[in-house]
């Protein structure tokens, strides 16, 4: 699934290309994705100019220009494509079209149908079901040692486990957390409650490094995921640890290199000898 970095990487895509424009026609090309789309989707969108393309945790938000905020979320396999003037053919999984009134077109691409696009009223977003929940964005000031420790105080669970909690910081998906805890020097199996005062800000930290030079890479491409522009991230090729089970980790002489264990059903990678 892509995480914070990827659809940060979207967004300012989308950004450059659409933010200001109307948008000329609309159409939904099936009735749902993870859910039912609005009826009415392509009716309230076309003719709407978009004043804003923003991102909260994993979603995207077009703020359009009638109060409406369009919600994106890319699933497991969910892509936005874009090109200047119409596509030569659409695939049988671009699901959702729009077009802008300079003949800019955009596909939501979905195979697996895991994505989603609903509307809500932007006033009233803090309140949707799908974000009243949601903890900090990591790269907000606001996130520091501090609030992360209090967040962690008395949780029992595995310190990835705990990050990877959309309620104690967003975005922050499996790659980024394998490799923040590896920066932090912390193991992913410490108790989250123990990760306090040093600890945690040096969490926080890595989580910040991590996030933003993935950004810079235009994020990780693993399986799905592209740029609006079809090209592909680059971050991936920056691991520390993810997916490198047995080699050796950077500046590290530790036997038998990157551990890999199962976390919550998912693979968790670090070094056994630095991360404690």
């Amino acid at each position: 699934m892509p995480e914070l970095p990827e659809v940060e990487t979207v967004c300012r895509g989308l950004r450059q290309q659409l933010a200001g424009k109307r948008l000329r026609r609309v159409e939904a090309r099936r009735k749902d994705l993870r859910i039912a789309l609005p009826k009415d989707l392509a009716q309230r969108m076309t003719g709407r100019r978009v004043q804003e393309i923003r991102r909260r945790a994993k979603y995207i938000l077009l703020d359009l220009d009638d109060g409406t905020t369009v919600i994106m979320h890319l699933g497991m396999s969910g892509r936005i494509l874009m090109t200047q003037g119409k596509p030569n053919a659409l695939d049988k999984h671009d699901h959702v079209l729009m077009e802008t009134d300079d003949d800019v077109h955009l596909r939501f691409n979905d195979a697996r149908r895991f994505g989603l696009i609903t509307l809500a009223p932007r006033a009233a977003l803090a309140k949707h079901p799908l974000f009243r929940h949601l903890g900090p964005e990591p790269l907000d000031d606001g996130f520091d040692g501090p609030v992360l420790a209090a967040a962690l105080k008395g949780r029992r669970t595995p310190i990835k486990a705990a990050i990877l909690d959309q309620q104690t910081v967003v975005g922050v998906g499996n790659i980024y957390a394998c490799e923040a805890l590896f920066h932090a020097g912390l193991s992913p199996k410490r108790v989250a409650a123990t990760v306090q005062g040093e600890r945690a800000d040096k969490l926080v930290a890595a989580i910040k490094t991590v996030l933003t030079k993935a950004i810079a890479a235009g994020g990780s491409s693993l399986r799905d995921y592209v740029q609006t522009s079809g090209e592909l991230g680059y971050f991936q090729h920056e691991w520390a640890v993810y997916g490198r089970e047995g080699q050796r980790c950077p500046d590290c002489n530790c036997k038998g290199g990157v551990k890999r264990l199962v976390q919550a059903n998912r693979s968790t990678f670090y070094c056994a000898k630095r991360q404690r």
